[in-house]
């Protein structure tokens, strides 16, 4: 049996990072800012190809970025080639993982990113790899937001070997562009601890909501690949798969004619640049690299065969009469640009208990659930709980959404204010939202299915998922942010409906207040 089927190391893993009101109580953890790690990785043998800093846009407004769906690369997409410029790539990190805003505090400038991250401590890192592309010779490159450009670790068309870590996905035959996303795990457990790995995939699932957005806006057909060779992947950008990890692959464009490949690995000498330590010393959290170690694919064999198990969820039946979701039409959705609406996105700090209307929430909730091209899901793993506070005309209650139906169940009636306070680790967030809405998954279910790596599909759909409603909320002129939570009192609040399910993520919408100073 391989690692990956057994299951019992992802469940060690969730149970031994759940939180409870005993739990947060009991830690002595405290944070060491003198060994905070740097936020940036940085290569100082290496020299920097800048990026264009006058980043074009497309004026294409976010609904439209978030509702169209975009052919995959492949022989089936549009024969014409559509080839990612110089231009359009630094637009797609820019508006994905770039640096949007700095503020300026006592202890120096903080520098806030386009996509939201758990604890402003970005952990996520993006690779390049490609073909010749207009002013981009191939190669492998590392992105740095620090000054806006690209360092070449690999010289030359390496795509092939990221197809073959893939077992030939069709779109990474077909695809010029191909960007990896790695998670450097000390950022966030400096902060998380071993918790920290479920937030890797949040925070990767939110720059890939903003990507895949971008990607829209430009027209590119573009797909998520989740299932390759782990040590093939991390070994091409120069990673240990321990301390930094390689997460997910995005394709990009298309090309006239597919790769010419054989069926063999090339061998790639070691990337041996020298990259700057994080920070004074690095604490292991044995946890995290036992997890991810056991949810790798080893050989192109079991990719195919993982990939091959991805299943079509079905939701569960209605128990009782349906609230038909009501999105605001189409003619009426604000129609500001995309990008304007990244670079006005923060995580709300404050809300005002203020109301948001059922169709601003029906719309946040359409939007947000669309689904989006990917090698491993067919379909949506998560289940959304949704405790209305302030969503006139739906009354105040616990809900769960049949995203099949395009509708709302209610599940308990009353006001639960205090419940989501509480069930977000007591944080006025959760309550003073107008909906605060829960991400559960029938984990033994997807864990059967995927193995331990449908860990990482669980969470890193929730982030997707989660990006999306930040962009759809600011593009109605709302708030949002995401949340952490009391996991077993989240399953018992929303049970016996969510009975077995386990708790991911939670995101919390409604009118952002003034934020704090601090």
């Amino acid at each position: 049996m391989s690692e990956n089927r057994d299951t019992a190391i992802a469940w060690k893993y969730h149970e031994a990072t759940k939180h409870s009101y005993w739990s947060v109580r009991t830690s002595a953890h405290v944070l060491d800012w003198e060994n905070q790690p740097l936020p940036f990785k940085i290569y100082p043998e290496l020299e920097v190809l800048p990026l264009p800093r006058e980043v074009p846009e497309t004026g294409v407004s976010t609904f439209q970025a978030l509702g169209e769906r975009m052919p995959v690369p492949g022989p089936a997409a549009d024969p014409i080639p559509v080839h990612p410029t110089m231009a359009t790539l630094a637009h797609i990190l820019f508006y994905s993982a770039g640096i949007t805003k700095k503020k300026t505090y006592p202890g120096g400038d903080f520098f806030f990113r386009a996509a939201a991250c758990a604890g402003a401590l970005y952990p996520i890192e993006v690779y390049v790899v490609c073909a010749d592309l207009p002013d981009l010779p191939a190669g492998v490159y590392h992105f740095s937001p620090a000054d806006f450009g690209l360092r070449c670790l690999r010289v030359g068309d390496h795509r092939p070997v990221l197809a073959a870590a893939a077992a030939y996905e069709p779109s990474l035959l077909w695809a010029p562009l191909v960007l990896v996303y790695t998670a450097i795990s000390w950022r966030s457990a400096w902060k998380y601890r071993a918790r920290a790995y479920r937030y890797h995939f949040w925070d990767c699932g939110m720059i890939l909501a903003n990507a895949l957005a971008a990607a829209t806006a430009w027209r590119l057909p573009h797909k998520v690949i989740l299932g390759f060779q782990d040590d093939v992947v991390n070994h091409l950008v120069g990673v240990d798969g321990e301390r930094e990890m390689s997460l997910a692959l995005l394709a990009l464009g298309q090309t006239a004619h597919p790769l010419s490949i054989s069926r063999e690995i090339p061998e790639l000498p070691k990337v041996t640049w020298a990259v700057v330590p994080l920070s004074r010393e690095e604490v292991p959290y044995p946890l995290i690299q036992e997890m991810h170690a056991a949810s790798r694919l080893r050989s192109a064999a079991e990719v195919e065969a993982w990939r091959a198990r991805a299943f079509v969820r079905r939701e569960s039946e209605p128990r009782a009469s349906l609230i038909p979701l009501d999105p605001i039409p189409p003619s009426a959705l604000p129609d500001e640009p995309v990008e304007s609406v990244i670079r006005r996105r923060a995580s709300t700090r404050r809300f005002a208990r203020k109301p948001i209307s059922f169709s601003e929430l029906s719309t946040i909730l359409e939007y947000g659930t669309r689904g989006f091209p990917c090698d491993a899901l067919d379909g949506q793993l998560n289940d959304l709980y949704v405790n209305a506070h302030a969503v006139p005309p739906l009354a105040p209650g616990a809900y769960v959404v049949h995203r099949d139906r395009r509708a709302l169940e209610l599940l308990k009636s009353g006001d639960f204010r205090r419940d989501s306070r509480y069930l977000c680790l007591e944080q006025d967030l959760g309550g003073d939202a107008s909906a605060t809405v829960f991400f559960l998954a029938d984990l033994q279910t997807i864990l059967t299915h995927y193995g331990n790596r449908g860990y990482r599909l669980a969470q890193l759909e929730a982030g997707i998922i989660g990006g999306k409603f930040y962009l759809a909320a600011y593009a109605l002129r709302r708030g949002a942010t995401g949340l952490t939570f009391y996991d077993d009192d989240v399953t018992e609040f929303f049970s016996p409906h969510a009975e077995g399910k386990s708790a991911i993520f939670v995101m919390a919408l409604g009118v952002a207040g003034p934020r704090p100073r601090w």
